[in-house]
């Protein structure tokens, strides 16, 4: 009798509707946006987002094949952007962007050009890196 029981109530598990997958989002149409470029002495870091800051595209040095010393270069640097702004175009049809640049590395004039030479209207340039101001108030002399 118990094993009965337990059939049905398997049998009643399996047959319960199972969930449904959410619909996909469209595309979005992305006419203006932002392209964050973080240049380090070893890797370049391109980001593409919307004006609300929403990530749209990604692109690294790293991760279009370059090891080492050679993600520093300003030849990946300008790879990166290329592969970030075809993404951000070909799915969201981006037309023009604000570039933010950040860090002091070798990348940050080559991610610029291929912005340019990516058929995209750049409408501002501006340089966010931290500057530094002399720090924090030293620790005092050892008391003997």
């Amino acid at each position: 009798m118990a094993e009965e029981e337990i059939k049905t109530t398997t049998e009643a598990v399996s047959e319960a509707p199972k969930a449904t997958k959410a619909a996909k989002k469209g595309k979005r149409i992305v006419n203006a946006g932002a392209v964050h470029i973080q240049a380090t002495f070893n890797n370049t870091i391109i980001s593409v987002t919307d004006k609300k800051g929403e990530v749209l595209s990604a692109s690294s040095a790293g991760a279009n094949g370059f090891r080492g010393s050679k993600k520093g270069t300003a030849f990946a640097a300008g790879v990166a952007a290329e592969k970030a702004l075809e993404t951000a175009k070909k799915n969201h049809a981006l037309n023009s962007v604000d570039v933010y640049v950040s860090g002091i590395g070798l990348g940050r004039d080559a991610a610029i050009r291929a912005i340019s030479t990516a058929q995209i209207k750049i409408d501002s340039i501006t340089d966010v890196t931290p500057v530094a101001h002399g720090g924090v108030r030293p620790k005092g002399e050892r008391k003997p």
